[in-house]
Formats: structure tokens, sequence, C-alpha cells
């Protein structure tokens, strides 16, 4: 591909829209970028060339200039001297000189025009190497920021959190175990719940069985006193 199909592919291009629909937007920014530096390069060459040329030409238009002035010098001096032939020889070669003059006017108008092209496709193309450059940028930190997101979730949900999970959840079974076979072991011992609950039924039987002797002696005396009385 030439420079000149290079340069108006890129600056015609629209760049999100070349990112957005790559497979690798970071790969295709560096290569846009590369190429488009490269293509700076050429052009900025290209601009040199040109206004080397314009230059060349002013040289040149300045040193025929010089040599149509010294003809037309010369046919005056030749007419003062009634040397005709000399004169109109001398005109022949002004004109001559005219039309190197006319030739070099047109290139140099030429190499003026290309000059100010490439200037114009310089701003164009780094405009565009700038904003290729600033997407690249956003690109890059758009990619850290994702590799972060993943590396801290990756430590935040990582496999050996749940493994550590279970394996508590195994040692708390373990202990449920233990504690279920401790119980176990005591067999027919009270709990303390219910050595309390022994106590109060202890209380409540006693009361009550003092309460009955207490019934019983009373009904016990009755009898006896009434016999008393009959004997008397």
């Amino acid at each position: 591909m030439g420079m000149f199909s290079r340069l108006g592919d890129i600056i015609n291009s629209n760049i999100n829209a070349m990112l957005d629909n790559a497979e690798n937007p970071e790969k295709i920014a560096r290569l846009m970028i590369q190429e488009m530096e490269d293509t700076l390069v050429e052009v900025r060459t290209a601009a040199a060339r040109a206004m080397a040329d314009k230059k060349e030409m002013q040289r040149e238009i300045t040193h025929y200039t010089n040599i149509r002035d010294d003809w037309e010098n010369k046919a005056g001096l030749a007419i003062d001297k009634g040397r005709e032939d000399l004169a109109r020889g001398a005109l022949v070669a002004k004109q001559k000189a005219e039309e190197e003059i006319v030739r070099r006017e047109e290139a140099m108008e030429l190499a003026d025009e290309a000059f100010h092209k490439r200037q114009d496709d310089l701003s164009r193309l780094q405009a565009k190497l700038d904003e290729a450059k600033a997407k690249h940028r956003a690109l890059m930190m758009r990619r850290e920021a994702a590799e972060q997101r993943i590396r801290v979730r990756t430590q935040t949900y990582d496999t050996r959190v749940d493994d550590a999970l279970a394996r508590y959840a195994n040692v708390e079974r373990k202990v449920d175990e233990l504690e279920a076979y401790a119980e176990t072991i005591r067999g027919g011992e009270p709990t303390l719940e219910q050595e309390f609950a022994a106590l109060e039924q202890n209380d409540a039987i006693e009361a009550e069985l003092d309460a009955l002797k207490k019934k019983r002696a009373k009904t016990a005396a009755k009898p006896a006193k009434t016999t008393e009385k009959k004997g008397a």
C-alpha cells in the first residue's frame, strides 16, 4: 500500500468504530499508532522535499532572471554599436531564459502547493495520531482496571475460602457428635434440670406427708376423748 493511500485511509478513518469492531482493540490501537507514526514520518519527509524543491526552483528562477537581464543588456549594447545581428541573437537568448523562468515558476507553484498539502496532511494526521494514542491509553486503563477487579474477586471468592468453610463445618459436626456421645455416656444420670425438679417434687411430697400425719393424728385422738367421758 502506498503512502498516500494509507494516509487517506487513516485520515478518513473513524478510530472509535474501528476499535469497537476489532477482535483485539488494544493490539489494533498499537498497530494503528505505529502505522500513523510511520506515515507521519513519510509525510514530513515529503513536505521537506516539497520545500526543498520550492527553494531550488527559486534559485533557478533567480539564475535565469540574471541571464535574461544580461542578454537584454547585451542586446541594448549591440543596438548602440549598430550590430542588429548580435542584438537579434541576444534577444533570442533572452527569450529562452524567460521560457526557463516561466517553467521554473510553474514548477515552484506546484512545489508550493504540494508543500501546503503536506502541511495540511500533517496537521490532520497528527490529530488522528493524538486521538489514537488517547484511545489506546484509555484501553490500557480499562484493561488494567478489569485485571485488577479480576484479581480482587479471585482473591475474595477463592476456592480456598470455600474449603476452609467446609472444614469448619466438619469440625462443628464432630463437636456435635462428641456432645451427643457424652450424653449417651451419662446414661441414667439426672440432668441439672431433672435434679431441681426432683427437689421440688420431694418438697411437695414431704408437705403432703406431713399434712397427712397431722390429719391421722387428729382422727386417732377423737375416739379416746369419747371413752373418757363415758367412764366418768
